[in-house]
C-alpha cells in the first residue's frame, strides 16, 4: 500500500514540548525574581490591539468574566448599547473551562450545536448558529477565516458571537450570526505565562506566552506556542496530536502610528473518528424511521481502521497591520492577510445504507479522503471614529474589503470501496466490514490507496464597501445602522474521468441592519433591531458542506443568493455595580428564497424556514468572590417550504415541509460558576444540556438529549505558581455531539480529568 499525502514542516511536536520545557525551567529560576509589573500606560491612546476587549481609559478586569466591548471597530457601540445578541467568551472562561479548542469553547454558549461531515469537512468544525450552518462564517480579527479547520485556541485571547443574520457586517452567509476569533497581540508590559497539563488517557499539553517589550518600550515581541496529544476518553484507538507556534510584532506601542506584523502556524496528525452508526427502527426496516446511534452495546466501540486512517491538517497565517490616528478622532487602519490551510485524510465512516447493521450486526467501513488547500488573501481598510453633525453624535465606522480565494480539492482511489454486503463480520473483504458489537481497529487492510489528482479547483473573489454609524439622538435613544454591498464572483472548474465542466455564478447583494435603542438607565437599554444576510451559491468555495453548491447538475438551475431577516427585540441591564450582565432577547429569523430540490437535479430558490427563539445569559460578578457565565436558548424551527427530499439532486419520497431544521435544539443551557473561597482556593463547575437534534430535515434520524457536568477547583500554590484541577463530563455520560444527516453520529468524549501547572511572572 502506498499513499501520498500533504507535504508538511518535518519539525516535531515533540521538539516543541522540549524547547517549551527548557523555556519554563528557566523562567523557574527567573521567578525568584521580582515579577514584572503591569506597565501599560494610561492617559493616552492604547497601542493596536486586535483583541482589546477593555474601554479605553478604564483598567479591565483580566478575570472577568464580563466583556463591556467586542475588539471590532464595527460595532461603534458598548455591547449594552448594540441592538443585537452578542456573546463574548472571555480568556478567563476558556482558562477555568480547560477549553483548548473552538468546540470546547462554545460548549459555553447555548444556541450553538456542531455538525458532522461526510466529504468536504467531516471532522472539522461546522457550528450552527440558531439552526443556520455557519461553518463559512468564522472571522480571525474581524477578517474572513475560511477553510477546512478544526481550530485550536492556544493563541486566543476571546470569541465573539454574533447571533442573527450578520451580512452587513462580514459579508455572505451569517444567516444565523457569526464568530470572531480574537488573536493574543503585544502587550505594553513583559510577561511570561507558561504551564503544562497532564490527564487522563495519555493527555498531555504544553504552551508558552512570553510577551517581551524593546526599543524604550515602543515596540514589544510575543510568542505563543502549543504541543498538544491525546487519546479520547471512552473512544478506542482515537488519538489527537498537533502543535502550534504564534509569533507577533508590534512597532509604535503609545504613538498615533501601530504596526503589527504576526505569524500563525499550527499543524496535526490524528487517527480521526467517525463516531457509530445509526441504527434503524426494526430488524426489516429498509429506511431510517426516528432512529438514534447503536453502538452494538459498547460505547467504546471504533469502527476505523489503524492501518488505513489518518487526518492531517495544517493552517499558516500571515498578517500585516498598520493603524494611524488622523486626529484624536478618527483612526485609518489597513489589514492584510495571507492564509493557507489544508487537509489531507483518509477515515472511516461506519455505513449502514446496505442495512447491515440490523439485518447482520455487521457495519462497512466506508472510506472516505480529501486532500484540499485553501489559500485566501484579503486587504481591508477601515476609517472609524465619531464626529458631531447637525446637533447629534455620531461613532461611524466605514471600510473597503477585496479578498481573492482559491481551493483545490482531489483525493485518493481507495480499492475494494463499493457499499458491500457485510455477512460475515469480523474484518472481512478485506477489512471493509467489522462487527457492530465488537469491531477490531487492528483489522488488516488487504486494499490499496492510491492517489487521485482529480478533483475540483475554485476560486472567488470578493468586494464590499460598508459603513456603520451610532447615532445618539438625545442621551435617552440611540440609533444604530449599518450598510453593506458586496459582488461575489466565484467559477468551479472540475476535472474528472468523464471529462472537464466549468461553472460560473456572479452575485451582488446589498445588506442592512438597524436599530433603535432606548436607555431607561445609564447601564441598561431596551432596543428593537432588524438585519439582513445573503447566502450566495458556492459561498464556501469548495470546502465544506456548501447549501448552494456550483455543479454540473445545477447549471440550469436558479441559484441567486439565499435571503435571511431577523426580527429582535432586547433589552441589557449591567447590575451589582456594573459588574454582572445581563440580557434577554425574543428573535424570529426567516429564511426565504433558499435553494431546494424541484426536480431530478434541478433546483429553485423556492424554499422557506423559519425559526422563532429567546435568549437569555449573565456574565460577570455576583459578588467579589462569585462569578457566572451562564445561558439558555429556546428555538422553535421549522421547515415552511422544503421542496422534495433528495441528496446530490436525486429525487426520493417523502416530503419535509413542517419538520423541524436539523442541527437545532429546541432547548439549550449552560452555566459555568467559580467561587473564590480563599485568596488561593476557587472551586467552579458546570452543567451543560442540549435537546435532542435531528441530523436530517426528514426528521428520520437524531441523537438523544443529554446533560453533562463539569467541575473544576484551582490554588495558587504562590503569586508565580497556579495549580488547576478538570474534570470534565463528571458522570462519564455516552452522549452525542454531532448528527449527520445519514449514517452515524459522532460521540463525545468521556470522563476527562486534567491537572494543569501553570506558571506566570
Amino acid at each position: 500500500m502506498s499513499r501520498t499525502i500533504l507535504k508538511i514542516p518535518a519539525s516535531s511536536p515533540r521538539m516543541l514540548a522540549s524547547a517549551i520545557g527548557v523555556a519554563l525551567s528557566a523562567g523557574s529560576a527567573a521567578h525568584l525574581a521580582q515579577a514584572a509589573e503591569n506597565t501599560e500606560p494610561t492617559g493616552e491612546r492604547n497601542p493596536i490591539s486586535l483583541g482589546a476587549t477593555n474601554i479605553t481609559g478604564q483598567e479591565q478586569d483580566n478575570t472577568s468574566y464580563q466583556v463591556e466591548k467586542a475588539s471590532s471597530q464595527k460595532y461603534t457601540a458598548p455591547l449594552v448599547d448594540t441592538p443585537r445578541s452578542v456573546t463574548v467568551v472571555p480568556q478567563q472562561v476558556l482558562k477555568d473551562t480547560a477549553a483548548t479548542s473552538l468546540q470546547d469553547a462554545l460548549r459555553t454558549v447555548p444556541g450553538i450545536t456542531f455538525g458532522a461531515g461526510e466529504g468536504g469537512n467531516p471532522q472539522g468544525d461546522r457550528p450552527f448558529i440558531r439552526g443556520f450552518d455557519a461553518q463559512g462564517d468564522t472571522y480571525l480579527d474581524g477578517v474572513r477565516d475560511t477553510g477546512g479547520q478544526s481550530r485550536e485556541i492556544f493563541d486566543i485571547e476571546s470569541i465573539e458571537v454574533s447571533k442573527g443574520p450578520n451580512s452587513s457586517f462580514g459579508g455572505r452567509g451569517s444567516a444565523g450570526g457569526s464568530l470572531n476569533l480574537v488573536s493574543k497581540t503585544p502587550q505594553a508590559r513583559d510577561f511570561t505565562n507558561g504551564g503544562f497539563t497532564y490527564g487522563s488517557d495519555q493527555t498531555r499539553r504544553y504552551v508558552l506566552d512570553v510577551n517581551r517589550q524593546f526599543l524604550d518600550d515602543s515596540a514589544a515581541f510575543r510568542l505563543n506556542l502549543m504541543s498538544h496529544e491525546q487519546n479520547v476518553a471512552g473512544r478506542d484507538a482515537v488519538n489527537y496530536d498537533r502543535w502550534g507556534v504564534a509569533p507577533s510584532l508590534t512597532f509604535g506601542l503609545g504613538t498615533p502610528t501601530r504596526v503589527n506584523l504576526s505569524y500563525y502556524h499550527m499543524e496535526s496528525d490524528d487517527l480521526p473518528d467517525s463516531g457509530i452508526p445509526y441504527g434503524y427502527g426494526s430488524s426489516t426496516a429498509t429506511a431510517h424511521v426516528h432512529d438514534k446511534p447503536n453502538d452494538g452495546g459498547d460505547s467504546n466501540n471504533f469502527y476505523g481502521l489503524k492501518s488505513r486512517d489518518f487526518r492531517k491538517t495544517r493552517a499558516d497565517i500571515s498578517t500585516f497591520s498598520i493603524e494611524h490616528d488622523l486626529n484624536d478622532n478618527m483612526t485609518l487602519k489597513n489589514t492584510l492577510r495571507h492564509g493557507s490551510t489544508g487537509q489531507d485524510y483518509v477515515l472511516t465512516q461506519p455505513d449502514d445504507s446496505k442495512f447491515n447493521v440490523n439485518r447482520y450486526g455487521t457495519v462497512w467501513r466506508r472510506a472516505n479522503s480529501r486532500v484540499s488547500t485553501t489559500t485566501t488573501t484579503t486587504n481591508q481598510t477601515d476609517l472609524f471614529g465619531s464626529f458631531q453633525a447637525l446637533g447629534f453624535k455620531h461613532t461611524y465606522s466605514t471600510g473597503l474589503e477585496f479578498t481573492g480565494e482559491e481551493t483545490r480539492v482531489s483525493g485518493y482511489t481507495v480499492s475494494p470501496n463499493a457499499n458491500p454486503v457485510c455477512t460475515t463480520p469480523k474484518g472481512s473483504l478485506g477489512g471493509q466490514c467489522t462487527s457492530l458489537s465488537n469491531p477490531n481497529p487492528d483489522d488488516a487492510w488487504n486494499g490499496s490507496i492510491a492517489r487521485n489528482y482529480n478533483g475540483t479547483n475554485t476560486k472567488a473573489t470578493s468586494r464590499a464597501a460598508y459603513v456603520f454609524d451610532t447615532i445618539e439622538l438625545d442621551p435617552k435613544w440611540l440609533l444604530n445602522v449599518g450598510l453593506r454591498y458586496d459582488t461575489f464572483d466565484t467559477e468551479a472548474n472540475t476535472n474528472a474521468v468523464a471529462g472537464r465542466t466549468k461553472i460560473k455564478d456572479d452575485s451582488q447583494f446589498f445588506n442592512w441592519q438597524a436599530g433603535l435603542v432606548w436607555k431607561p438607565v445609564e447601564n441598561a437599554s431596551i432596543y428593537a433591531s432588524y438585519a439582513t444576510s445573503a447566502t450566495p451559491a458556492g459561498g464556501l468555495v469548495g470546502e465544506g458542506s456548501d447549501g448552494n453548491p456550483l455543479s454540473a447538475g445545477a447549471a440550469t438551475s436558479d441559484l441567486q443568493p439565499e435571503e435571511t431577516v431577523n426580527y429582535e427585540l432586547g433589552t441589557k441591564w449591567d447590575l451589582f455595580h456594573d459588574r454582572l450582565s445581563l440580557t434577554a432577547a425574543v428573535f424570529r429569523t426567516e429564511k426565504k428564497n433558499t435553494r431546494i430540490l424541484v426536480d431530478a437535479l434541478t433546483y429553485q430558490n423556492a424554499g422557506e424556514s423559519q425559526v422563532d427563539g429567546i435568549e437569555l445569559s449573565a456574565s460577570g460578578k455576583i459578588t467579589d468572590q462569585w462569578q457566572v457565565f451562564a445561558g439558555y436558548s429556546y428555538l422553535d424551527s421549522e421547515l415552511v417550504k422544503s421542496g422534495l427530499n433528495g441528496r446530490n439532486g436525486v429525487v426520493s419520497a417523502g416530503s419535509s415541509k413542517g419538520n423541524q431544521m436539523p442541527n437545532t435544539p429546541k432547548n439549550s443551557f449552560s452555566l459555568w460558576t467559580t467561587y473564590e473561597i480563599t485568596p488561593k482556593l476557587t472551586v467552579g463547575g458546570g452543567a451543560f444540556y442540549v435537546d435532542e437534534v435531528y441530523g436530517d430535515v426528514g426528521n428520520t434520524v437524531y441523537v438523544p438529549s443529554y446533560t453533562r457536568y463539569d467541575a473544576m477547583a484551582s490554588y495558587k500554590l504562590t503569586k508565580n505558581v497556579d495549580l488547576q484541577l478538570n474534570v470534565q463530563n463528571l458522570t462519564d455520560k455516552t452522549y452525542y455531539d454531532k448528527a449527520f444527516s445519514t449514517h452515524f453520529a459522532n460521540q463525545a468524549a468521556g470522563r476527562t480529568a486534567l491537572l494543569t501547572t501553570s506558571f506566570h511572572f
